[in-house]
């Protein structure tokens, strides 16, 4: 996957929470969890685009931690929609497994940066 098709799939991601929490009753748990999940999904669009304007590889991989930890606490939020059943899980698990594949996808982007380099190269 391409750097711009990763941008274009964290923001499509941002976008489709945005939607789902538009769905969530307007109980206290529905805003408050509603609330922290547009947060967290929309930090994961924004620190990955700032990411890919990096002056530094210290600063590169410190904002893609970010974009880890947010995608990670987006899969969290999605979590505690379905077991409050504050939605039906089927109507859920879409983004849940999406917010999964992108903490994997950073997380090994991550650890592929953070590789001391080869003299070599």
């Amino acid at each position: 996957m391409t750097p711009d098709e990763l941008e274009l799939r964290s923001k499509s991601f941002a976008i489709r929470v945005v939607k789902l929490v538009d769905a969530l009753p307007q109980s206290a748990a529905g805003r408050t969890f509603g609330k922290q999940l547009i947060r967290s999904a929309s930090s994961v669009a924004a620190n990955y685009r700032a990411v890919r304007r990096g002056r530094s590889t210290k600063e590169f991989l410190s904002k893609l931690s970010n974009v880890v930890k947010e995608a990670d606490e987006s899969a969290f939020w999605l979590e505690m929609i379905i077991e409050a059943k504050l939605l039906p899980e089927p109507r859920v698990c879409g983004l849940l497994q999406e917010a999964n594949e992108l903490t994997k996808i950073f997380a090994a982007s991550r650890k592929t940066a953070s590789r001391p380099k080869s003299p070599n190269r």
